[in-house]
Formats: C-alpha cells, sequence, structure tokens
C-alpha cells in the first residue's frame, strides 16, 4: 500500500477533485511510493501549498497542482468553471512551478544539500477533456493530466518526471526517507537519546565565549604562550586576540600553518565591519606574499624560506612591519618560522606574540612529537597560561581522548551521544566507513555535519581533489558547507564537524600514530564514529585507548540504499 501523509486526509467539499486524483493514485502507485497532501511551503516571505506531493523511489518526484470544474485557456489567460459560473484563474502550471521551485528550496535548507533527484511540477484536470496535440509555452502536454488520465495516472506521471523533470538522478530511497521525515513534521527527540546535538553545540559555543575572560586577565601580558588541550577554544581565543588588537589601531598578522585552518580563520575575519587583521592565513603564504621565491621541498620550506625572510625582513620599511603576532597551532611552527616572524615585527625582541598551541598535537614532529618540550626554543621567554578545560566536545566524546590530552584535561562539555564503535580490517575500513556516513544520512543527520577522516590513504574523493591539484577549491568547497567532507586527520587540524567518522585505515608511521588518533578523535562536537582494527587501535593508542572505545557503542551501519 502506498504511503500517505497524512495517512487518511480530510478533504473539504470544495476538494473533491483533489480526492479524485489522490484515490486514483493509490489504486495505481507501487507500494514504496509515498504521497502527501496539501504540503504548506514558507520559501523566504513567499508561500505556496502543493495539492499533492508525490516521492516515487527509482523515479523521481512531482508536485501536482489539482483544479477542478471545467478548465479552459484563452489568449494565454486562463479559466474554470463550475456551479458558481466561469472566472479567471491564475496559470495553475505557475502555480505548480513555483511550489516545487519552493519546496526544492526549502528542502534543501531543511537536509543541508541541494536536491539533484529528477523533479517535475505539473497540473491535473479530472474533469476536463486536453487534446493530445494541445501545448502552451512552458507547459509540454507531459506535464498535464486531463480527465482519462486522471482514472490512472502513475504512467503518466512517470513518463512527466523522466522526461520532462529538472534533476540529474532518480530519487534514491534513503533520500525519501529524509524528506519524509521533513514532511512527517514528527516531534520528539531521536531515539537513541534525549539529547539534543543542536542544543549540546549552542552549549559548546557559549561557554567557548567565556573565555574570553582570559584574554582579559592577560592583556597586560605582550608574550603569552596559551597551552590547553583539544577542544579548549584556542582557536575562537586567537581570533578574538586578533578582533581586539586590531580595534586599538595595530598591524595585526593572525596566522598558521594549515590551508584548511587558513581559509576558516580568512571566513572568521571577513565579516568584521571594523578594523582587520593586515595578514590572516597560511606564514608561507605571508612569506611568498612579501616577495619570497617560492621552492619546493620540505627542507627549503622548513630552512631556506624563513632564512630567506629574515634576510629580507631587515629592509623592512616600518609601515609594513608588524605590531603584533597571533599563531594559532603554533606547535606546527618551526623553530627558524619563528625567528623570521619575528623579524618582520616592529620590535622583534619585545613585540607583542601571541601562541595558541597544543603541545600534545605536534603531528609533523618539528618539536620532537608528542613529547615536545616547548618550554626551550622560540617561545621560552613568553608567559604560559594553561587552558585545562574542554568545551567544544561532548563528555562522551572528550572521555575517548582524555588519555592523550594530559592529566589536567577536564572535559565540561554535555553527555551527549554515546561513542560508536565499528569493528573492521585495516583494508576495508575505507569501505565500512563510506557505509556510515550513508548510514548517518539515512538517520537524519545533514551530510555538511558530517566529515570523514582517514589516518592512511586517502579517501578517493580525496584523492581525486589532490591528484588535481585542486587544493583551494577543496578547502572552499568545505568551509561552504554543503555536503559531506573526505580528509585526512593531518590536514583537520583546529577544525571540526558535528559527526566524525574517523577512518583508522592504517598509519604510515606507527610513532606518528598516537597524534594522529588523538587530533582525529577530537575533531567531533557531537558524534564520534570510530572505525577500524582493534589491534590496529591499541597498537598505535596504546591500552588506556582500547579501554576508552571499551566503553563505545558497538555499531553496524546499514543504509537503505547507496546514494
Amino acid at each position: 500500500m502506498t504511503r500517505c501523509i497524512p495517512e487518511s486526509p480530510l478533504f473539504t467539499e470544495g476538494q473533491s477533485a483533489e480526492r479524485s486524483v489522490w484515490e486514483a493514485l493509490k489504486q495505481c502507485l507501487p507500494d514504496d511510493a509515498v504521497m502527501a497532501h496539501s504540503v504548506q511551503v514558507r520559501d523566504g516571505r513567499a508561500e505556496h501549498e502543493i495539492d499533492i506531493l508525490l516521492l516515487w523511489p527509482g523515479v523521481g518526484m512531482a508536485a501536482i497542482e489539482v483544479k477542478g470544474g471545467r478548465v479552459s485557456v484563452e489568449n494565454a489567460q486562463w479559466y474554470q468553471s463550475d456551479r458558481a459560473g466561469r472566472r479567471h484563474i491564475q496559470s495553475p502550471v505557475a502555480q505548480s512551478q513555483g511550489s516545487a521551485h519552493g519546496f526544492k528550496n526549502w528542502l534543501g535548507r531543511q537536509l543541508g544539500t541541494p536536491l539533484t533527484s529528477r523533479f517535475a511540477y505539473m497540473v491535473a484536470f479530472p474533469y476536463t477533456t486536453v487534446p493530445a496535440d494541445w501545448e502552451m509555452a512552458g507547459c509540454p502536454r507531459a506535464l498535464v493530466l486531463d480527465e482519462s488520465q486522471c482514472e490512472s495516472p502513475a504512467e503518466f506521471i512517470r513518463a512527466a518526471i523522466e522526461k520532462e523533470g529538472n534533476g540529474a538522478t532518480p530519487l534514491a530511497s534513503a533520500f525519501l526517507e529524509r524528506i519524509v521525515r521533513q514532511l512527517s513534521g514528527d516531534l520528539g527527540s531521536r531515539s537513541d537519546s534525549a539529547t539534543n546535538p543542536k542544543e549540546d553545540e549552542d552549549t559548546q559555543d557559549h561557554l567557548t565565549e567565556r573565555q574570553t575572560v582570559l584574554l582579559q586577565a592577560t592583556r597586560s601580558l605582550t608574550r603569552v604562550r596559551f597551552t590547553g588541550g583539544a577542544g579548549s577554544g584556542k582557536t575562537w581565543l586567537a581570533v578574538e586576540k586578533a578582533r581586539l588588537l586590531s580595534k586599538q589601531g595595530k598591524c595585526v598578522g593572525l596566522f598558521c600553518y594549515n590551508k584548511g585552518l587558513g581559509q576558516y580563520l580568512q571566513d572568521r575575519v571577513s565579516t568584521w565591519r571594523q578594523a582587520k587583521p593586515v595578514f590572516t592565513g597560511e606564514f608561507h603564504e605571508y612569506v611568498r606574499g612579501l616577495g619570497v621565491p617560492d621552492g619546493t621541498g620540505q627542507d627549503y620550506f622548513d630552512v631556506e624560506m624563513p632564512q630567506l625572510l629574515k634576510v629580507l625582513a631587515a629592509d623592512m620599511a616600518p609601515e609594513d612591519r608588524l605590531d603584533a603576532v597571533i599563531v594559532d597551532e603554533a606547535q606546527d611552527f618551526a623553530p627558524l618560522w619563528w625567528e623570521a616572524l619575528l623579524a618582520c615585527t616592529s620590535d622583534p625582541d619585545n613585540g607583542e606574540v601571541y601562541a595558541f598551541m597544543d603541545d600534545r598535537q605536534d603531528v609533523y614532529r618539528r618539536w620532537g612529537g608528542a613529547t615536545a618540550d616547548f618550554s626551550n626554543g622560540p617561545t621560552a621567554t613568553f608567559v604560559p597560561i594553561h587552558i585545562d578545560e574542554n568545551l567544544r566536545n561532548t563528555r562522551k566524546i572528550a572521555e575517548t581522548f582524555k588519555p592523550f590530552a594530559g592529566e589536567h584535561f577536564t572535559p565540561r562539555g554535555c553527555t551527549g551521544l554515546p561513542v560508536r564503535r565499528v569493528q573492521c580490517t585495516s583494508e576495508s575500513a575505507l569501505d565500512v566507513a563510506g557505509d556510515c556516513v550513508d548510514a548517518l544520512i539515512d538517520e537524519g543527520w545533514a551530510n555538511n555535519q558530517i566529515a570523514l577522516l582517514t589516518t592512511k590513504e586517502r579517501h578517493p574523493v580525496h584523492l581525486d581533489y589532490f591528484e588535481r591539484g585542486a587544493t583551494d577549491e577543496y578547502w572552499r568547497e568545505f568551509h561552504s558547507g554543503e555536503a559531506e567532507f573526505y580528509g585526512h586527520v593531518l590536514g583537520f587540524k583546529g577544525l571540526e564537524r558535528s559527526v566524525i567518522v574517523l577512518c583508522v585505515n592504517g598509519f604510515k608511521d606507527m610513532d606518528r600514530a598516537v597524534e594522529q588518533l588523538y587530533v582525529g578523535l577530537s575533531r567531533a562536537r557531537s558524534l564520534l564514529v570510530v572505525v577500524g582494527d582493534s589491534a590496529v587501535l591499541e597498537q598505535g593508542g596504546g591500552r588506556e585507548l582500547k579501554q576508552s572505545l571499551a566503553r563505545a557503542q558497538a555499531w553496524e551501519p546499514t543504509s537503505l540504499t547507496p546514494r
């Protein structure tokens, strides 16, 4: 039996035409199709109503405007004749087209992804005969169901969707179920928890903003090393410090190492109406912008490039120098980068410098890895400020990576959803992780809430961008927040998403596994799914990680159909 929303619509006396078409469709549609009656849509200030919305898996969708009585067109003006007489009416084709467009926009906003399934707007005239060769501008005959066709309309609708529908693909069953959840309007929480991830993340944001007290308390200090574990709000603090100093009229540089984080920082400052940093983004882009030639190889970037910058800085004009330097994920900065960057300031010995770092996330081993000693080197004279509270993750997630974060690490977030654990081999981890993404979307998570991060080989989507040299496009798509994201833990430092599927598909260097696992586990704000082999996880993360994951919820992802 075709599913109906609502199950038994209440047709009024004036809706006999809609009832007629509805009942006919129920008799001839397949059991897996879904019909919705009188779907109300608000698109901006415009309000629409779809008389009958049809969702047909494997085919597509149709918005059907139903007109009773005798319908006619004269000189492009539509008329409707019934017992009350003959009167002008708005074009039912335009009504159907507008409601379909409004629904498509609304659905894209609700699901966080544009609708790509085939979608046709149609009209049904159950009491009017329309010649087979009739057609008018904007309305091919295939989009009109007349009196005879309304008796058994399913195949005519199918043909219209496939021939005239906008969109490139049939409607997948999994996507249909997501639409049904939006149409049903059921009130209530997810079945597996009373928690609301959106509420949890709003609370995390509020807690993070309270960290501004640290900036107020240290405002008289000119060189500070803010050290904190994952999820302590360091990036938020770095951006806020840049804002405060820029408002004071200072020439501020806001730096990081990773391109993804650099674009995030740029997006944050781009909305400021008042003063902004003179530079925001990657250290190497700053160096190139000053005229230092580009090169290749890690030795060039770690040694030769900063040496060239230091030489250039000796002749830098006073107006080009920085009054204050702020570095996020400062543990990623090699010692020579610090020396070169300080040489670009107006006071290299005593100028304002603020480093925001996690000494346990030294994944690039520029300071010695997890046992790095940041009390030596360029930041040795900085005043250390420790940020011990985790605010950006739920407690369930934070407890998972607590063994890596240090003895003072204190989770303060909401309890949250249970961490999920999916056991599989390292060789099959990529495929299984992809299944997890599909299953999460089936559950109702928007695809732009999800990121899949690998620990060894790149996901094929990520690899395609890499091989095409489309790194900028890759990160722009992430920050646009329109789809699920596929990346590697090394490139995701300082970033986050509501849901992280951590695909542990091995490690190129087992000595760096601890740092990679620490980064990957801590990127999720509301739900963490860990995919991989238990033996590999224990080898990489130790017995404490094994014990933490033993408390996770075993999960076998199942998707209704591949998307």
